[in-house]
């Protein structure tokens, strides 16, 4: 997962902190396997969105390497932490790579306070929380995305129960889209501009490519 600031590496660390792509290099450079929890409230509102992102070998090993400050082959407390505040910080620009609409409208989300980062199996793990600026109905349609409006992070969801609703109401129906990138553009050929095909990174249209969690819910009385 590349973690931006548009004008400069933030640490040689990679692909996280690379500066911003150029054209030729629109594509992901890091994968990650993730799960999407929407824990819901009694009261049918949306509590939280609870984020899991497994990374590569690769990316793992290279995180590895630049914040093993003590060369030791793996990272302590400190060293965690380390990686954990410069994730955040990367990432917040990017609202944490999720995007939440409700009926069509974009919904707010709080960021998270920080971020829990580990190591397990040689494989780097992110987990977070966020929750809804006001408060969200389960009502209408509601859909879920994570994706880097960057193209430099492929943000995966291996199999549709990885993006998951805990307590969904028995009036709601889920379903996840994996929009063809074919039919995407097709699709939204009216709206792509010419800044899009020249360097997509710049534009946010990812989104028509990323994998969503949509519920569609009667309307509460």
């Amino acid at each position: 997962m590349r973690l931006f600031n548009h004008t400069a590496r933030i640490a040689t660390t990679a692909a996280l902190l690379a500066a911003s792509p150029t054209p030729a290099l629109v594509h992901p450079h890091v994968f990650a396997e993730a799960r999407l929890e929407v824990m819901v409230n009694p009261d049918r509102t949306v509590k939280s969105l609870r984020h899991l992102w497994r990374f590569d070998d690769v990316f793992s090993s290279t995180v590895l390497m630049e914040f093993d400050q003590n060369a030791d082959l793996k990272l302590d407390d400190a060293e965690l932490q380390e990686v954990a505040n410069t994730v955040h910080s990367s990432i917040a620009e990017y609202k944490f790579f999720q995007m939440v609409t409700a009926d069509g409208k974009d919904v707010e989300m709080v960021p998270p306070p920080g971020l829990i980062v580990n190591f397990e199996d040689g494989q780097f793990i992110i987990l977070f929380e966020s929750t809804p600026k006001e408060p969200l109905k389960l009502a209408g349609k509601i859909n879920f995305a994570v994706y880097d409006p960057t193209f430099y992070t492929a943000i995966e969801f291996t199999d549709d129960d990885r993006m998951a609703v805990a307590s969904m109401p028995d009036d709601c129906g889920r379903k996840v889209i994996r929009p063809d990138p074919d039919e995407a553009l097709a699709q939204n050929q009216a709206t792509l501009t010419e800044a899009f095909f020249n360097d997509p990174a710049g534009t946010d249209m990812s989104k028509i490519f990323a994998t969503k969690l949509e519920l569609t819910c009667k309307a509460s009385g």
